[in-house]
């Protein structure tokens, strides 16, 4: 289906063209008709399904065809649950809008707090940013959503997990009239949560499941490497990212000392590396980001921090240092590769410490894994009541039905925490507040 199918305005169709815009994805497909029918949305799809177009095109529609309810309020709120995902979104939606006369902003934590009041005094149309800030400038009468017409929730399930629900039940009521639009987008509509804030922000919502976050990614290859520990770790880590040529490679690892800790090391073997974690001040965090964007640094290891948070082209390998505690994390972090039908590549190195982890993403993607192996770097570990085949780099890294009696009893023992009261979801939970964000 192409763009000029839609019934789009004149001047939008413009500014589509002009970003060269020629397909739309399965998620953008459904999303747009229905957004431009102006009824509420809740939408789940895995990453890099084209969620950003499928909400600012039916937006910018209504802004440009709609008069607007008030002249000063901002007539679109979108909301995300990072800094960098709200300043990427803010991006496409700047792209979109510069020549239609509609004027944006950005509103996010870290930054100058009185220049975003001076911004919102300016009454911009759309307002991007992420929920604690804007429940900050609500509060603080710097921002008023009366006549606001379009509310969309970009990673609703990542900003329940973040600890803003009472944010965005707040936001929800500072613009509950029946003339407000609302657009949720969640990677889940299953979980509780969800449900309630589905319950309480939209009115009979039209639904669209695309690509359940359970899904493998069919555009990624993922292989796995037991590791016998933090030496052995770095070891096969250098190898990974030295296979198949220095491609630019996104490594996750479980806390914010660890990322430097690795990226300290692979200097050491002549590997451009940078380091992102939560408690780095935001002009740190933009700095790092605009330098792996541009192609200026090769590899960025962060925590979960950035998986959900980044939408860079040109990212062709993700390596999981340390598996993440949930198994839906997993997908999201290598989503981070293999994005808009491009092929991607994912490493998931696992010791004893990982294999909680590991059983929770079979059990969750309904699959059992192969283990590849690096001539010179085989490892001790096996597994705990699993034993899967092992094959050399070259392995297919294809799912193996291996049957195992001691999963429930492995994943009884798995030690969980509330990720709500945590500033980046990994094995260390970091008490937050969740307006810093």
């Amino acid at each position: 289906m192409d763009f000029k199918d839609l019934p789009l305005d004149n001047r939008l169709q413009t500014a589509l063209d002009t970003m060269q815009v020629a397909t739309l994805t399965p998620v953008q497909e459904q999303a747009i008709p229905k957004g431009l029918m102006g009824k509420d949305l809740l939408a789940s799809s895995k990453t890099g399904s084209g969620k950003t177009l499928a909400f600012l095109v039916p937006a910018v529609q209504r802004l440009l065809s709609q008069k607007a309810l008030s002249k000063r309020d901002p007539r679109a709120l979108i909301l995300a649950p990072t800094r960098e995902l709200a300043k990427q979104v803010f991006g496409v939606a700047k792209a979109l809008t510069s020549k239609q006369g509609l004027q944006c902003t950005v509103i996010v934590g870290g930054e100058n707090y009185n220049d975003q009041a001076k911004a919102l005094r300016r009454n911009p149309h759309i307002v991007v940013g992420t929920a604690g800030r804007i429940f900050d400038h609500l509060e603080a009468r710097h921002l008023f959503l009366n006549g606001l017409e379009l509310l969309i929730l970009d990673e609703a399930d990542r900003m329940l997990e973040l600890g803003f629900e009472k944010a965005l039940q707040y936001i929800h009521k500072s613009a509950d009239h029946r003339k407000r639009q609302t657009m949720m987008f969640s990677a889940t509509m299953d979980s509780a949560e969800i449900s309630h804030m589905t319950q309480l922000m939209l009115k009979s919502p039209e639904k669209i499941r695309i690509d359940k976050v359970a899904t493998g990614h069919e555009d990624i290859a993922q292989r796995f490497y037991f590791a016998d520990g933090v030496e052995h770790k770095n070891d096969l880590l250098v190898k990974c990212l030295k296979l198949e040529g220095r491609e630019q490679a996104l490594v996750f690892t479980a806390t914010r000392d660890d990322t430097q800790r690795i990226v300290q090391w692979l200097k050491q073997h002549q590997i451009s590396a940078a380091f992102l974690h939560g408690e780095l001040l935001q002009n740190q965090r933009s700095a790092v980001i605009n330098d792996f964007t541009r192609g200026k640094t090769g590899v960025l290891v962060t925590t979960d921090l950035a998986s959900r948070g980044l939408d860079i082209a040109n990212i062709a390998k993700v390596i999981n240092y340390d598996l993440p505690k949930f198994a839906d994390e997993y997908i999201h972090r290598i989503g981070r590769t293999g994005r808009a039908g491009n092929q991607g590549k994912a490493a998931s190195l696992v010791s004893k410490k990982d294999w909680a982890s590991l059983l929770a993403i079979q059990e969750r993607l309904k699959h059992r894994f192969e283990f590849s192996v690096f001539d010179g770097l085989e490892a001790s570990f096996k597994g705990l009541g699993l034993h899967p085949k092992q094959s050399k780099a070259a392995g297919s890294g294809k799912p193996q039905a291996t049957k195992h009696k001691k999963v429930k009893d492995q994943r009884k023992k798995t030690t969980r925490f509330d990720p709500s009261q945590s500033r980046e979801l990994g094995f260390v939970p970091v008490k937050r507040k969740p307006k810093d964000e």
